[in-house]
């Protein structure tokens, strides 16, 4: 049984930076055929996909976070991060890692949108920005 612990999140200033970290136990094959990826779930609204990193090592990024969001994974370490820049209030949510060796086909979009759907998921870690 694969488990996913998230860690990192916490409460910053607009315009702080957070890096969430994400570490893999009880997969008996290297995180290097996982995809894995982070979705969010602000109160209120529905689970978004934020960040995607498959297993051919392509990235992928909501438009709301390009260029601000950096997706990494070691797979040495087992463990998946998510380096978040420039956040602003609209960021904050509770952040989940997610993991599935199969990520399908489709656009970006359609990806991260999957992301919820992960075969594994973690708990959560919480990220609050104050404006």
């Amino acid at each position: 049984q694969v488990q996913l612990v998230e860690s990192g999140g916490g409460s910053v200033q607009a315009g702080g930076s957070l890096r969430l970290s994400c570490a893999a136990f009880g997969y008996s094959y290297s995180t290097y055929y996982l995809n894995m990826g982070w979705f969010r779930q602000a109160p209120g609204k529905e689970r978004e996909g934020v960040a995607l990193f498959e297993s051919d090592g392509v990235k992928r990024y909501a438009d709301s976070v390009k260029g601000r969001f950096t997706i990494s994974k070691d797979n040495a370490k087992k463990i998946l991060y998510l380096q978040m820049n420039s956040l602003g209030p609209e960021d904050t949510a509770m952040y989940y890692c997610a993991a599935d060796p199969v990520v399908g086909g489709g656009t970006d979009e359609e990806k991260l949108r999957r992301l919820v759907d992960s075969r594994y998921r973690g708990q959560g870690t919480q990220v609050t920005v104050s404006a």
